[in-house]
């Protein structure tokens, strides 16, 4: 029998008796959305229920016409015979895990989620249920991440190294929730400047006017180069690194931000002198805490390596498969 609550469908996840999808993958009448990365948050779906935490974010993705029905944290709200409700899933500025209680029963999707402290958004709430839908991004128990304290004490030695040498230190990270959190660790630790590539201005403003402190940032000048920018601090998107844009930094020295810099092999095939191991997902021990933390009686896998941590679930004694094999 089909179940009522889950079902794959080519669009994307599908609640039948609630008639809507989360984060589909194509246009549909109701999308219940988790955060507005790109890969969740897509534009041409008819009605889009989201956290309140991150309808400025979504409006920003989405566009103004978009038609949003925005929540906080825990509010009850029906679609079809499903009481849902959106919960801190701790990933980025207003992401959320939904939760879904239908007849009796309860399933949780948690969308992308970290368990780690962030001063940009509200931390991962477990939820109890019957039913829990993972991520399993950093599924393999390689990736376990430092302290973030350890990071930025290393992301500031790099810094002042640059500004001795009198070279430009450039970041690259993502422009939506990885900057910003980048920002907001800085912040209790210096009041310098922080430049930012174009792509990362306004939605570090959003962040701003949701209440984040950052330190100072201004925007990085159309003819700044060189010598003006020696023991700078800039960031920018990975999709700067290689571009024309940087020849302005004949000397920088380079760092990209990211769990994948966990393993040393990615940061030399990826040409950067410095890899600071930041992630906005959870890391295994993260993953293995949350299953513990859900009391699911059986967890669906996805989004990641799923097949390792399905493996190491069931040698636990846990009821785990894959998400594709609901249904199969």
């Amino acid at each position: 029998m089909p179940d009522p609550l889950l079902q794959p469908r080519p669009e994307g996840l599908y609640c039948p008796a609630g008639g809507f999808y989360i984060d589909p993958a194509e246009p549909v009448a109701q999308a219940v959305v988790t955060h507005a990365h790109g890969d969740h948050a897509r534009q041409g779906n008819a009605c889009y229920h989201v956290a309140r935490a991150g309808l400025g974010l979504m409006r920003e993705r989405l566009g103004e016409p978009a038609r949003i029905e925005a929540y906080d944290y825990g509010e009850p709200f029906t679609l079809g015979e499903v009481r849902v409700s959106l919960h801190p899933s701790g990933h980025m500025l207003g992401a959320a895990q939904v939760r879904m209680e239908h007849a009796g029963r309860v399933v949780v999707v948690s969308g992308d989620y970290k368990r780690e402290p962030d001063p940009t958004c509200a931390p991962f709430e477990p939820v109890a249920c019957d039913t829990f839908v993972t991520e399993s991004t950093f599924a393999l128990p390689v990736y376990r991440w430092p302290p973030m304290t350890q990071v930025v004490d290393e992301l500031l030695a790099w810094w002042d190294d640059c500004a001795r040498r009198k070279v430009s230190a450039v970041l690259f990270c993502y422009a939506l929730g990885k900057a910003q959190r980048l920002l907001a660790e800085l912040a209790p630790r210096v009041d310098r400047v922080v430049h930012l590539h174009g792509a990362l201005l306004r939605l570090t403003q959003l962040y701003r006017h949701a209440g984040v402190a950052m330190p100072p940032t201004q925007p990085l000048e159309e003819n700044a180069r060189g010598a003006a920018l020696a023991g700078e601090l800039v960031l920018a998107p990975p999709s700067a690194a290689g571009s024309p844009w940087m020849r302005r930094f004949p000397n920088a020295s380079t760092a990209f931000a990211s769990g994948w810099m966990q393993v040393r092999g990615n940061r030399r095939r990826r040409g950067y002198d410095r890899g600071f191991v930041v992630s906005d997902h959870a890391d295994w021990d993260g993953l293995l805490r949350s299953v513990r933390d859900s009391g699911a009686r059986r967890i669906y896998v996805t989004h990641g390596d799923g097949d390792a941590l399905v493996r190491y679930l069931r040698e636990q004694g846990h009821d785990a498969l894959p998400l594709s094999a609901l249904g199969a």
